[in-house]
C-alpha cells in the first residue's frame, strides 16, 4: 500500500501536535527564567515586609538611614566588583585597596588641610592598586585575575598597617569628607545620594556607551571579541582600574561615616561585594548582570544583617545566614545555566 502522504498525530513536523505540546513546555521554562531573574528582588521584598512584621523598629525612618549608610560602601565597591566579574574576573583586593586608601588619606590630611586634596588622594590610591591588578594580569599573562588581586589583598593590609602611625586608627578627617560619608539631608545619609549618583553613572556606561558593550563582549565570548576588534586587553585593563577607582569612593565614604582613617577597614569587604554581585544575579562565567544585581544584593545583605541584629542574634550566626545566602544564589545561577541551556534546545527544535 502506497504512503497516503498523510502523517499520524503524534508526527513531529511543525503544525502537528508535538507544537501543541511543545509550547506550554517552552513558555513554563521561560516563566521560570523570568522567575530566577526576578528571584532577589522578590527575595528582598518579602524580607521587607517579614522582617517589618516582626520587627516593627527596622520600618522606622532612624533604622531605614543606618540601612542605607551601612550598606552605601558595600554598593558603590559592589558596583566596581560587577564590572570585573563581568569580564569572568574577580579582584579580591578591594577591602585591603580601601584601608590603604583611608590611611593614605588620613596621612595627607595630616599635611594637608584642604577637603579636595584628601579625596582625591583616596580616590588616586584606590585607581592605582586597580592598575596594578589590571597591568599585571593582563601584560603578565597570568592565568586568572584571582592570583594578582589576591596577591594585592596582602600587600595593601601590609602597607596600610606599615603607613598607620602606630598602626593603628587615625582620627580626623575633613569637614567635607564626614559630611559625604556621615551627613545627612532632609534626614536622607548622604552617601546614599553618593551611591545614587555613580549608579547613574556606571548605569550611563553600560548602558548607552561603546565601552559598556564591549565589556559584555569580552565577558560574553573573548576570542569573538578580540576577532571583533576590540581591544580585549584595554577593556580589561579599565575595568580593574574603575573597580579600584571605586574602592577610593568606598573609603571616602567610610573614612566620612567614621571621621577616622584605618589599617583595619574593609576586612572581608572583598567577600562582601562578590557576595551582592551574586547574590544580586549575576553570573561567574561573565558576560551576563546589570547594574540593578550589585545595588539588589548590596541592599540584601545589608538588610539581613541589620534584621538579625535587631533580632538579637549572635554575630556569628549572622555570618552564617550570609554564607547560606550566598549558597543559595549560586545553586540559583546554577538551575538559571540549565533552564537557558534547555530553552535554547527547546527554542532550536522549535525553528526545525
Amino acid at each position: 500500500m502506497e504512503d497516503s502522504g498523510i502523517l499520524p498525530q503524534n508526527s513531529s513536523r511543525p503544525g502537528g501536535s508535538h507544537n501543541a505540546t511543545f509550547q506550554p513546555r517552552h513558555s513554563g521554562i521561560t516563566f521560570g527564567l523570568k522567575l530566577l531573574s526576578l528571584g532577589p528582588l522578590l527575595i528582598l521584598i518579602m524580607l521587607i515586609a517579614v522582617v517589618s512584621l516582626i520587627t516593627p523598629a527596622f520600618l522606622k525612618p532612624v533604622n531605614l538611614g543606618n540601612i542605607l549608610a551601612q550598606t552605601a560602601v558595600i554598593a558603590v565597591v559592589a558596583m566596581g566588583q560587577q564590572l570585573v566579574i563581568l569580564t569572568r574576573g574577580i579582584d579580591l583586593s578591594v577591602g585591603s585597596n580601601l584601608a590603604l586608601a583611608t590611611v593614605i588619606g588620613g596621612l595627607v590630611y595630616q599635611q594637608v588641610d584642604s577637603s579636595v586634596v584628601v579625596i582625591m588622594a583616596m580616590l588616586l590610591a584606590g585607581a592605582a592598586i586597580g592598575a596594578v591588578n589590571g597591568l599585571v594580569f593582563v601584560y603578565g599573562r597570568l592565568p586568572h585575575p584571582f592570583i594578582i588581586t589576591l596577591a594585592t589583598l596582602s600587600i595593601c593590609r601590609g602597607l596600610a598597617l606599615a603607613l598607620a602611625p602606630g598602626h593603628t586608627t587615625m582620627r580626623g578627617m575633613p569637614d567635607a569628607v564626614t559630611a559625604i560619608g556621615g551627613g545627612t539631608t532632609l534626614g536622607v545619609p548622604n552617601s546614599f545620594f553618593a551611591v545614587a549618583m555613580f549608579a547613574l553613572l556606571f548605569l550611563i556606561l553600560t548602558k548607552s556607551m561603546v565601552f559598556g558593550r564591549w565589556i559584555y563582549a569580552v565577558g560574553g565570548a573573548p576570542n569573538a571579541a578580540r576577532s571583533m576588534g576590540i581591544p580585549v586587553k584595554g577593556v580589561l585593563l579599565a575595568t580593574y582600574i574603575i573597580c579600584g577607582f571605586c574602592a577610593g569612593v568606598g573609603a571616602v565614604l567610610l573614612a566620612g561615616r567614621t571621621a577616622a582613617a584605618s589599617p583595619i577597614y574593609g576586612n572581608l569587604l572583598e567577600l562582601d561585594t562578590i557576595a551582592a554581585v551574586i547574590i544580586g544575579g549575576a553570573s561567574f562565567l561573565g558576560g551576563r548582570g546589570h547594574l540593578g544585581h550589585a545595588l539588589i544584593g548590596a541592599v540584601l545583605i545589608g538588610v539581613i544583617r541589620n534584621a538579625l541584629n535587631l533580632l538579637g542574634v549572635d554575630v556569628f550566626f549572622q555570618m552564617i545566614a550570609i554564607g547560606l545566602v550566598i549558597v543559595m544564589a549560586v545553586e540559583a545561577d546554577v538551575l538559571r545555566n540549565h533552564l537557558e541551556a534547555r530553552a535554547r534546545v527547546l527554542q532550536s527544535a522549535r525553528v526545525q
